[in-house]
């Protein structure tokens, strides 16, 4: 089967159809199955949280949610496919700030502007980062990282999924604050990265906690610090940053639910509930918390704000670094 200039893959995240199709005003919203999708790899962290949630809200609205996963272009083909369907409600996105910011910050060709193109629903979750060592490096704590970098900036090189990649990004945002230099190897893909972290060939890197885990309880890997503004709760031993003396520094990633523009904000609001609903469900806690993900829920309103904020902190990143867009 040809699928494209993407991939495509569908899967009813939960419940059953309740009822033939009503109507397409908001009143008896919803009167049909939704479609949810997702510019995100079939597996990944976002997409198992994004048919974790995608269930539960089933459940609520009693219409099926499919799931559909539309890589390619960096997420933009699944995300500009939103953009162009109607605002009633029945298709939404499901993605990360990956897909949203980093991706059209580095896109010089980007059709899109996540602050003003789409209608935010909530904030899922964010997921904690932790910057990790291969235990033969000398640095144990934040601070010695910095001690041991001052005096010889570059010498000491950090690795990263790539250039422009969320990892590059936390640790640009580490040195701009602790005034250290460290010289950027980015690889293609977080999984190679890690593997020469572990293996000595590059001593640090950030990266999601969640990745990280496995090779922590060996000692394959030295956790220096988490990067969010509370402890993770898979690491609850380690400090944050922010605690080991970088006051200020706070990165995470998130997952997020949003609908076309001018979606009618009744509807929006029917979608909040069921979302904030779904994750703030005990039940779904442990699933969360083995993936790093800590659950918001925040307003529609608090999640545009926060959009805009992390949009405009992270272009400043980029261009202080200097970093190029393709």
């Amino acid at each position: 089967m040809r699928l494209g200039a993407g991939f495509i893959a569908l899967a009813v995240c939960g419940g059953m159809t309740m009822g033939p199709a009503l109507g397409q005003g908001t009143s008896d919203y919803p009167s049909r199955g939704i479609t949810m999708v997702m510019p995100l790899a079939a597996g990944s962290a976002g997409d198992v949280l994004g048919r974790l949630v995608g269930a539960k809200m089933t459940a609520d609205l009693g219409r099926h949610i499919v799931c559909e996963n539309v890589t390619g272009a960096s997420g933009a083909l699944g995300i500009e496919r939103v953009l162009r369907a109607a605002p009633d409600g029945y298709t939404l996105l499901g993605t990360g700030d990956n897909q949203l910011i980093y991706a059209p910050l580095f896109n010089k060709n980007a059709k899109f502007d996540p602050r003003n193109d789409l209608a935010p629903i909530t904030q899922l979750a964010v997921l904690d980062w932790a910057l990790v060592a291969n235990p033969a490096f000398p640095a144990k704590t934040i601070g010695e990282l910095v001690a041991l970098a001052k005096p010889k900036p570059g010498e000491i090189n950090f690795a990263s999924g790539g250039v422009g990649s969320a990892q590059q990004i936390a640790m640009e945002l580490l040195m701009a604050r602790s005034g250290i230099k460290l010289t950027h190897v980015p690889y293609r893909g977080v999984t190679p990265a890690l593997n020469d972290v572990v293996a000595g060939v590059v001593p640090v890197m950030f990266t999601a906690v969640s990745v990280a885990a496995p090779y922590i309880p060996d000692g394959k890997l030295r956790v220096l610090a988490t990067t969010g503004r509370q402890r993770s709760t898979l690491l609850p031993d380690v400090p944050t940053v922010a605690e080991a003396g970088l006051e200020g520094y706070d990165f995470k990633t998130w997952m997020a639910l949003l609908a076309p523009k001018d979606t009618p904000a009744a509807i929006i609001d029917r979608l909040h509930r069921a979302a904030v609903t779904a994750v703030k469900d005990p039940s779904l806690r442990p699933q969360m918390a083995a993936g790093g993900f800590v659950p918001v829920g925040n307003s529609p309103a608090e999640f545009k704000a926060e959009l805009a904020s992390d949009y405009e902190r992270i272009a400043k990143v980029i261009s202080d670094a200097g970093i190029a867009p393709n």
